[in-house]
């Protein structure tokens, strides 16, 4: 059936250099109290920066009349899209770094108008980077290099719609350029979900969650944005096709697979069927403290090995714990949820508490069918999660390096591997500033054969030099996760930044059809240039 997309207001403005909105950034008094927390850092943070000071060239690139219509040079929306929103890409914008500033940025509306703009941009050499929402901390959407004699941002956000609703089979057709508030407010009057919520959910659209194989914010179950497709539409300049709707199928290597996680290197997904679920109206939530953080990491394994499936299961550490308020004595804390569209989920909160007690857990007062959680820890961690960006670019702006970094592991190597981060982490950003660093870790998503454990880094940087002080710490912590055979990434993609650890992860057979795949799909080599493969 169709459905009348609504789109919430789009009155407020994005940050062009930082996240999210730009009313939302700490103002100039917040920035200073935070840089006084971590010693070294600048006495008082670095302008806003301005488009009008970028060195923005004119575009090397005109696109013939029957596409102008689709494409625009203006200088704002440029720099708008040289970059993502990793630290780096910050710290670049505050010092008048960007590199290079796409020559154009199309807004193409439909599948048709995409080949179009591939098809063009193949025939004259022109670089074309797919673009959601801008949010990719990886070096995912700018062009590095000087191959292509222009680079073209290709921005989906217009392609918006759900366009099908098939309430038989629960699953819905969506436009790939949908941001998740989009997306969500068209399912909402069917009483239905995409249930797929990243951080980024705000500024982030379903073809970057899908071309990046992304997660969202459920800690067990169906956490990565994979387990919700049905199909895909992709358009490669060698031409393009839909795989066949299905539930299930065994039918060879499955087509979608291909381009799940292939950040737009070998094609640009333009639709995709997904699987829906009933909006939940059964919750039940606390926190639980614990003094030791290994009885801590035992206590999630066994929830995570149980049938409990809870549907938040956060560990912080006591690092992480005092950083966003959830506690202040030193205690690791976990926040555990759960929910259901169908049954009261008491029942299995209280045998949830009932395993992480036996472990050591300290429990809050449940709170339970509410929206809106009454454990403080729960509230205080939540609040923090959704403004921590924000802060990390008011630490930016005090001359702070801030890295985080995400990864999975199977339960055998987690213990060895948090602390190997804290250590050698640790030790190669003091070598780097001069500078204690603050480690800290969470985990963010729980399997039964491993988790997902979140690191940030906090250091006062060097004037001037926070980019190679972040390449420092980046290598660091590439090397610990190569050496415990973690992955380089859960759920943030592997972009450019992680190009070089993704290359010695997968196996060489696989890197030689993955080129292959490269070679067919992308002949004359305009796709995301430098992500995945060469």
């Amino acid at each position: 059936m169709p459905a009348t997309p609504s789109r919430p207001g789009t009155a407020r403005t994005r940050s062009w250099w930082g996240w999210g909105y730009a009313d939302a950034h700490p103002d100039d008094a917040e920035c200073t109290a935070m840089g006084a927390l971590l010693p070294g850092t600048l006495a008082r943070p670095l302008p806003i920066p301005r488009v009008a000071d970028l060195p923005i060239a004119r575009p090397g690139a005109t696109p013939p009349p029957a596409l102008a219509h689709l494409v625009t040079a203006d200088p704002e929306v440029r720099a708008a899209h040289a970059m993502g929103k990793a630290y780096r890409d910050i710290i670049r914008a505050l010092r008048g770094r960007p590199g290079r500033i796409p020559d154009l940025v199309a807004r193409p509306t439909d599948g048709q108008e995409v080949a179009d703009l591939l098809d063009w941009a193949g025939g004259h050499g022109v670089a074309v980077i797919p673009f959601g929402g801008g949010s990719s901390v990886v070096g995912g959407v700018e062009y590095r290099g000087d191959a292509h004699r222009a680079v073209m941002s290709l921005d989906l956000t217009s392609m918006d719609r759900v366009l099908e609703i098939d309430t038989a089979s629960r699953s819905a057709r969506i436009q790939a350029g949908a941001l998740g508030p989009v997306l969500e407010e068209q399912l909402r009057p069917h009483g239905l979900t995409l249930r797929h919520f990243p951080q980024s959910f705000e500024f982030s659209t379903l073809g970057g969650w899908l071309a990046t194989r992304a997660g969202g914010h459920y800690a067990t179950g169906r956490t990565h944005i994979d387990d919700f497709v049905q199909s895909l539409h992709v358009v490669t300049p060698a031409g393009a096709g839909a795989s066949r709707r299905l539930p299930a199928s065994g039918a060879g290597p499955s087509p979608d697979r291909l381009f799940l996680g292939s950040e737009g290197a070998l094609g640009v997904i333009t639709e995709a069927w997904m699987r829906l679920q009933e909006r939940p109206r059964h919750k039940a939530s606390t926190s639980v403290a614990f003094a030791d953080f290994d009885q801590a990491l035992d206590a999630v394994r066994a929830l995570a090995q149980s049938d409990l499936a809870p549907a938040n299961c956060r560990l912080l550490d006591s690092g992480e714990a005092l950083l966003s308020g959830a506690s202040h004595d030193g205690s690791a804390v976990l926040v555990l949820g759960f929910e259901s569209a169908t049954t009261p989920v008491d029942d299995r909160l209280a045998s949830a508490l009932d395993v992480v007690r036996a472990h050591g857990g300290r429990c809050a007062a449940p709170t339970a069918d509410r929206d809106t959680p009454t454990d403080a820890a729960v509230n205080a961690w939540r609040s923090t999660f959704l403004r921590m960006p924000y802060l990390r670019d008011g630490l930016a702006r005090m001359g702070a390096v801030v890295e985080t970094f995400e990864t999975a592991a199977t339960w055998d190597t987690i213990p060895a591997l948090i602390d190997a981060v804290r250590t050698e982490v640790g030790a190669a950003a003091l070598k780097a500033t001069g500078h204690p660093a603050t480690i800290n870790c969470r985990l963010t998503h729980v399997y039964p054969d491993g988790a997902a454990p979140y690191f940030t880094v906090a250091v006062a940087g060097r004037p001037g030099d926070e980019v190679e002080i972040w390449d420092d710490i980046k290598a660091a912590a590439n090397d610990v996760l190569h050496r415990h055979r973690a992955t380089i990434t859960h759920h943030h993609a592997v972009g450019r930044d992680h190009r070089p650890a993704y290359d010695l992860q997968r196996p060489e057979p696989f890197t030689l059809a993955l080129r292959a795949a490269k070679d067919a799909l992308d002949p004359h080599r305009i796709l995301n240039p430098g992500v995945l493969i060469d």
